[in-house]
């Protein structure tokens, strides 16, 4: 940046991506089968885990989705493309691992963990692709 005269694109972006994160965490815990913000709040480590690794699956490709994107507009797409990535995965854990809601509600870390790195794991090879 040269300037300050970038600020107001920077703001604009930063707006956004905030929006995008926040609907991100919005629609994730609602259709997700756990109760995660009512875990986080009565001290469930398992389901903050779990929530934090969906939630930097999500943002590394927001990242270069900002980075790489040619507007607001195909941000916000890359961004919808990256959360249906992100219950996909969660989906698929689902697959692997049928009870891992219930393991994340009983406190279960292998479980939070293992979802956590699949999804910081896609995150990544999705950022990638957007290279």
């Amino acid at each position: 940046m040269n300037s300050i005269a970038n600020l107001p694109y920077f703001l604009t972006y930063f707006g956004a991506s905030l929006v995008l994160l926040a609907l991100f965490l919005a629609i994730y815990t609602r259709l997700t089968p756990a109760r995660e913000w009512t875990l986080i709040r009565e001290g469930n480590v398992a389901a903050a885990l779990s929530l934090a690794g969906a939630t930097l699956g999500f943002c590394l490709p927001l990242a270069s989705a900002i980075i790489h994107s040619d507007g607001l507009l195909d941000m916000a797409v890359w961004a919808l493309i990256s959360l249906v990535l992100q219950l996909l995965c969660f989906a698929a854990m689902r697959l692997l691992r049928p009870d891992v809601s219930g393991g994340i509600a009983r406190g279960d870390m292998a479980e939070a963990t293992v979802l956590a790195a699949g999804s910081v794991a896609l995150g990544i090879l999705n950022a990638a692709c957007l290279s």
